[in-house]
């Protein structure tokens, strides 16, 4: 009889493959407890946590954590229904009407996770007789939801604002909406999008825009509302999609729009309807992490500077680092086996990032994925720098004499 688990039979080879390689399960490593926002204790050791999204250092929110306390005490620790049915508190309207305030939008949907945000608005907003535009390298999430939609799905080359233009082109004429959707940061290589030349093509074409800001909120733009900010866009955006998962440390997702429309997809978003919805105590952290972010633009500058500092220190060792300059920096190596012993020996020696492997990466080649937060101090980069040299020595990534 045919096994229900026989076609895992591939990860199970590969996964063993690499705890054979390296002595680790590089996916299922467990942060035993926070130290800090940069500090975690890993197998009984202190680490500097270079792998975690939280950019602004808004997980260890001293306001965030008495928020979460208070709400849990008068409100309970959970709704136990969905948006639709019980489980809309006063707390999610207030978080609502805040995020759609604080990016100047008519209103916002929240979700339960930055995934279902990309999940529910994709597969709602494109129809059978629509288009889905989307760039080569989206997000799992964008893939997903594309998938839950009846909509024809198109791919453009990553970045390309002339690919995205020749696209539509060829649509000229055929029934139906066009969607384009696009990151503010790409979250496994940190790059960033020319969005002012994709808003002039949808200007010209009359397409629609979803901009997923989940790695871009709270780390560009003036306000930290993003990409579409920092370029001056955010006008020509129709759906703005992120997460608080990130910048703001907590769990959850949102896409706020200036369409009236947007109180319908709440009745149509099936990734809404029938899940439940965010605890009180998550609603209130999340509202209170938001007032750390705008009181403290600082944290902004401060991000800025260390993740350039620690672009600069990547380069200076002759690794093959992210070009462009973002929170989200990657190493690329040319070996699997490379990039296997050089994320145990950086683990061995205090510094954890992500490991990345073909096929999750954008050209077929393993890469190590770091992020940095404002928390950050000049001498954790320096010495996250210094480890990886060394074990960038180790892996035999480097020449000796760097």
């Amino acid at each position: 009889m045919t096994s229900l688990f026989s076609k895992f039979d591939g990860t199970a080879g590969a996964l063993g493959s690499l705890v054979e390689a390296g002595g680790r399960n590089p996916f299922s490593v467990v942060i035993e407890k926070p130290v800090s926002s940069t500090v975690g204790i890993i197998e009984g050791r202190e680490t500097l946590l270079f792998g975690t999204n939280n950019y602004l250092g808004l997980s260890q929110s001293p306001r965030a954590i008495k928020a979460a306390q208070d709400a849990a005490a008068t409100c309970g620790v959970g709704t136990t229904g969905s948006r639709i049915a019980n489980g809309t508190q006063s707390l999610h309207r207030q978080l609502e009407r805040r995020i759609a305030d604080y990016f100047g939008r008519r209103d916002a949907m929240v979700f339960s996770t930055g995934y279902q945000a990309n999940l529910g608005m994709i597969s709602t907003l494109a129809g059978k007789d629509d288009y889905l535009i989307l760039d080569a390298d989206s997000h799992a999430s964008i893939y997903d939801g594309s998938r839950l939609s009846p909509a024809q799905v198109i791919r453009f080359r990553h970045n390309d604002a002339d690919d995205l233009y020749k696209r539509l082109k060829r649509l000229d004429g055929t029934p139906g909406a066009k969607l384009i959707v696009v990151e503010g940061i790409y979250s496994m290589t940190g790059n960033v999008p020319p969005i002012a030349e994709m808003v002039a093509v949808k200007r010209e074409t009359g397409a629609y825009l979803l901009v997923d800001e989940a790695h871009s909120f709270g780390v560009m733009g003036e306000r930290g509302l993003g990409i579409a900010e920092q370029a001056g866009v955010e006008a020509d955006v129709d759906f703005i999609v992120g997460t608080f998962s990130k910048s703001l440390g907590t769990v959850g997702g949102y896409c706020v729009s200036d369409h009236p429309e947007l109180e319908l997809v709440r009745l149509n978003c099936r990734p809404y309807m029938f899940t439940a919805s965010l605890p009180p105590e998550v609603i209130a952290a999340t509202m209170a992490a938001l007032e750390d972010m705008a009181e403290h633009p600082e944290l902004r500058t401060q991000l800025k500077d260390n993740a350039a500092r620690l672009h600069a220190g990547f380069h200076g060792l002759g690794l093959n680092a992210s070009k462009q300059v973002s929170p989200v920096i990657a190493v690329t190596l040319e070996e699997i086996g490379q990039a296997i012993v050089m994320w145990n020996r950086l683990l061995d020696l205090g510094v954890y990032v992500n490991l990345s492997l073909p096929p999750a990466t954008p050209d077929s080649r393993p890469l190590l994925r770091c992020s940095v937060m404002a928390t950050h101090t000049a001498e954790q980069i320096d010495k996250a720098i210094d480890i990886f040299k060394q074990a960038a020595l180790d892996a035999k990534a480097l020449p000796a004499a760097a």
